[in-house]
């Protein structure tokens, strides 16, 4: 049976009583506050083995007591919670000390693991780094529940040197992401390097990461640094490492479990200090089936894997990010703008293929060239490379199964059959001829990434492997 003494401070009645009921449902005693100073008194008495705070007091903010219940009592762990889901909230709270930040609403399950988990674990006073200095932008947007997660991830990671795996299509903001992992971390005095795997020719890639000696190859005339040698002492974000070719991952291999490299056309060995943060839109395990990426290589990058969801998945954080956009826009010398609900609805219909980046160029276009300042739905609908609304389309819809996106379109050829039933078995029949073609298409136009494919056919990855191995499909894969 779980034990110790918690104290909760919420301004919100309901919410006190709901923690009170819920921690001591689970065996905890529980002591609870309206007020900051009912709490620092509880603390400085040596009272509670943890704290569980809302950020906003009516008499004086956590972040701004945090670091005072750190400094006498440090190995209090002290749970953060807010209704400021942002993701700098979740910065200060890591950065103050937090044990955990909590978004609100928030699941009671999940609360009280959080609650059994710290209080189980050893105490040990957290090394913190200082506040950065005075922000002028938030670097990410969005209050759903994905980005939250990501959010409370990140804080987790700032003072580490972990290397970080960032996966999402394009579009999603895995360089953002990167930059602010290094800008919030405890290496934003050092330099943050980036280089695109797939912007460089391949035989030059060695030369860029790594640098080069004079005379090492045609056309070197003078030693050049790498990147690794101008990102030391801090971060290296390698994008779009998929398309890093094998002889730099044999070499990238090395630095990460030996902690030097060699340039090219250089003997002796150096040390580097640095991490290593990656980002790839491609499957790396299909790769690695492919002969292309080495696993071994996969497994050192994959320390702490990061997943962005594409827009369609967080269409919430949609009126946030709009808000941003048009601000940015406003700062840079643009029009201001407001936007009405029916072209938010209109937005959050729309299946945003360019992800938060189209969205971005979306909003600088709408700023830029229309005269009024509220955008209508009807401005919106003019802009958007396809319409979002119901209407039938071609391509398959990724929430209908592919036996109903086969039907849907053998109604539409043979004109609904007249409102009667169609001849028996035709539905059987047709789709046992086209299914099997309609696989092998996705699979040769997603290079035969199979997630990539179900996702496009609409259907569950399990099912298209079934599919795959029921109807003998080969399988077809091609490098990019």
């Amino acid at each position: 049976m779980p034990t110790g003494r918690v104290l909760v401070a919420d301004d919100d009645a309901a919410i006190r009583t709901v923690l009170n009921q819920a921690l001591s449902r689970a065996g905890y005693e529980v002591r609870s506050t309206g007020n900051a100073a009912t709490l620092w008194r509880w603390v400085s008495q040596g009272e509670g083995d943890l704290v569980i705070t809302d950020v906003v007091m009516p008499d004086e903010n956590a972040f701004d007591f945090l670091p005072r219940i750190k400094k006498l009592r440090p190995d209090l762990p002290v749970i953060v919670m807010s209704a400021q889901n942002t993701f700098m909230t979740a910065i200060r709270a890591s950065e103050r000390g937090a044990y955990e930040y909590l978004p609100k609403p928030f699941d009671l399950k999940e609360l009280i693991s959080i609650v059994g988990r710290a209080l189980a674990e050893p105490k040990e006073v957290a090394s913190k780094a200082p506040p950065p200095d005075e922000i002028e932008a938030i670097p990410l947007v969005g209050r759903s529940s994905a980005m939250q997660d990501i959010y409370r991830l990140l804080a987790r990671l700032m003072q580490t040197d972990l290397t970080v795996m960032i996966t999402g299509e394009s579009g999603t903001g895995k360089e953002l992401v990167a930059r602010a992992l290094h800008d919030y971390g405890k290496r934003r005095s050092g330099t943050f390097v980036a280089i695109n795997m797939a912007a460089i020719p391949r035989d030059l890639i060695e030369s860029e990461l790594f640098g080069h000696e004079k005379g090492a190859f045609t056309g070197a005339n003078a030693r050049s640094a790498g990147r690794f040698e101008q990102a030391e002492g801090g971060t290296l974000f390698l994008d779009e490492i998929g398309d890093m070719p094998m002889e730099a991952q044999t070499r990238l291999l090395r630095v990460l479990q030996q902690g030097e490299y060699t340039t090219v056309g250089g003997r002796t060995a150096i040390k580097t200090d640095v991490r290593i943060i990656a980002a790839t839109n491609k499957d790396l395990r299909i790769l690695i089936q492919q002969g292309l990426f080495r696993e071994d290589l996969f497994f050192r990058l994959n320390v702490v894997p990061l997943r962005l969801p594409p827009l369609r998945e967080r269409t919430e954080d949609i009126p946030d990010l709009i808000h941003h956009f048009f601000a940015t826009a406003e700062r840079e010398g643009l029009p201001a703008k407001q936007i009405e609900k029916a072209a938010l609805d209109r937005l959050k219909r729309y299946r945003w293929p360019g992800n938060v980046r189209e969205l971005e160029n979306l909003a600088r276009r709408l700023a830029a060239l229309y005269p009024q300042e509220t955008i209508t739905a009807a401005v919106i609908d003019g802009e958007l490379a396809q319409p979002a609304t119901n209407a039938p389309t071609d391509e398959p819809r990724l929430d209908e199964s592919l036996s109903s996106a086969v039907e849907r379109h053998l109604t539409r050829y043979f004109g609904g059959f007249n409102d009667t039933l169609p001849p028996p078995g035709l539905y059987h029949r047709v789709l046992r001829e086209v299914e099997h073609p309609l696989l092998s298409a996705a699979l040769v136009a997603t290079r035969g990434n199979q997630i990539r494919a179900a996702e496009l056919l609409g259907v569950n990855r399990n099912t298209l492997r079934k599919k795959i191995r029921d109807l003998d499909i080969r399988v077809i894969r091609t490098s990019t």
